[in-house]
């Protein structure tokens, strides 16, 4: 389909709206809702100055949420983890990046609102979407990925655990609303029970059955909603632009991708009887700088092969340290932290700062994890030996493709590797449009839907 088609004229008279005249009270209602009620003045909203999006305007709800000891736990996880000790740019953390997600939900949801007011976007619907790009880390723990991806699965009672820190997001949003009292505030901007539910559906939205998903927070009209904080459908989100240019910034790694130009070329569209938000075929190039931006970062940054030692050494450091190292959970009773994850009041005292508490600790059953720390800390990291690349199209399992990588490895060294070398394995897609379905939509269906 030419993108050189005629774009389709409309006819404003025929419906009775002048457009160059403000409209007029009741469709102004009708398009953005409860937004002249004195709940949503912006005289009450706070400015916070973000070094990525410049000033940003937060609801007075999301700064009660942001002032609370959950959100407030952000602070002290590295959005990176261990990245840190590499690149030393990279010190931010969960906490500015939560920041920045709220703000680009809230922009990605007024942008469609102004293009096209008849899908009924509400006030009540972008506050919504906003809250759940604020809240949808909540459950990181410490090290970000390191925790949920690395040292989870290896602690004993949690090797056949499916713990998501998505999961655990959801857990800690219900026990941030409950041990704060903020019920009542929700209910002051009118937010009810079923947008609380439609909030941890957008958080972690539910996997799809047959081609389809039960949603309860919205009807089917709105279901294009919740591809912009979670994107199941194409993983084209604005929590990654989010991290795209925060990290991008703080590494010093440039970037070309325009999130901001992405959104204004954004449509909500009918495809396959389900309104999907589509872009410009002539964003295809856009496109892919946001994915090469992705891979880039994964190479350079997120699998690096120092950053990779790191991560391997303070997991061994994390798990020799399990049974000794405590947090009080409900009722004042001590957990461990395979245990801590499944009990919010002592997950919230886990961050980064879990290495200083082992550092400082006389516990002598905590010097072979207080050994492995000093390590990092003189960079007596452990030797890597090699790696292989595949050079064409993966046909063999993954366990074929590593036992492979190890003879070649062996044979480069010229002795066999031993039973507690550390093998990691990096899978950076470079093409995800090949994995994802990405919706697109040419000039002449602009005024469709």
């Amino acid at each position: 389909m030419s993108s050189r088609g005629t774009k389709r004229k409309r006819n404003s008279s025929s419906k009775g709206l002048d457009r160059n005249k403000p409209p007029t009270k009741k469709r102004q209602e009708n398009v953005q809702g409860s937004s002249n009620s004195k709940n949503f003045k912006v005289e009450n909203f706070k400015i916070f100055n973000d070094p990525v999006h410049g000033q940003i305007k937060v609801h007075p709800l999301c700064v009660k949420i942001i002032d609370t000891p959950q959100f407030q736990r952000l602070r002290y996880i590295k959005q990176l983890g261990l990245c840190y000790l590499v690149f030393p740019g990279a010190a931010h953390n969960r906490f500015e990046h939560s920041i920045g997600v709220y703000h680009l939900a809230g922009k990605y949801c007024r942008t469609l609102q102004t293009q096209k007011p008849k899908l009924g976007i509400y006030e009540k619907d972008v506050l919504c979407v906003q809250i759940a790009g604020l809240c949808h880390d909540l459950g990181h723990g410490p090290f970000s990925h390191v925790f949920d991806n690395m040292l989870i699965p290896k602690l004993p009672s949690n090797s056949e655990s499916k713990w998501t820190h998505e999961k655990a997001s959801l857990e800690m949003f219900d026990h941030l609303i409950d041990s704060n009292d903020l019920k009542g505030d929700f209910k002051k901007y009118r937010l009810t029970d079923r947008d609380i539910t439609f909030i941890k559906e957008l958080i972690d939205p539910p996997q799809e059955k047959n081609g389809k998903r039960t949603l309860d927070g919205r009807t089917k009209e709105k279901h294009f909603l919740y591809d912009i904080v979670a994107n199941k459908s194409n993983g084209i989100d604005v929590d990654k632009w989010d991290y795209f240019l925060r990290d991008c910034h703080n590494l010093g790694i440039s970037s070309s991708f325009d999130c901001h130009r992405f959104m204004e070329c954004s449509r909500v569209i009918e495809v396959d009887h389900k309104k999907q938000i589509c872009f410009r075929d002539k964003e295809v190039e856009n496109l892919y700088d946001m994915f090469y931006t992705r891979m880039s970062l994964h190479r350079r940054a997120y699998q690096h092969k120092t950053t990779k030692i790191i991560e391997e050494m303070l997991v061994e450091a994390l798990i020799k340290a399990n049974k000794y190292l405590t947090f009080k959970g409900r009722d004042d009773k001590d957990k461990r932290m395979s245990d801590a994850i499944h009990d919010m009041v002592a997950y919230t005292k886990m961050t980064d700062d879990i290495i200083q508490q082992i550092m400082r600790s006389n516990n002598k059953n905590l010097k072979p994890s207080q050994d492995i720390l000093k390590r990092i800390e003189r960079r007596q990291l452990y030797k890597y030996i090699g790696k292989m690349d595949p050079k064409e199209k993966i046909v063999k399992t993954i366990e074929e493709e590593v036992r492979d990588g190890k003879n070649k490895i062996a044979k480069k060294e010229g002795s066999a590797l031993k039973k507690d070398d550390i093998i990691d394995v990096s899978v950076v897609f470079v093409n995800e449009l090949d994995k994802y379905r990405v919706p697109k939509y040419d000039v002449n269906l602009k005024e469709e839907v």
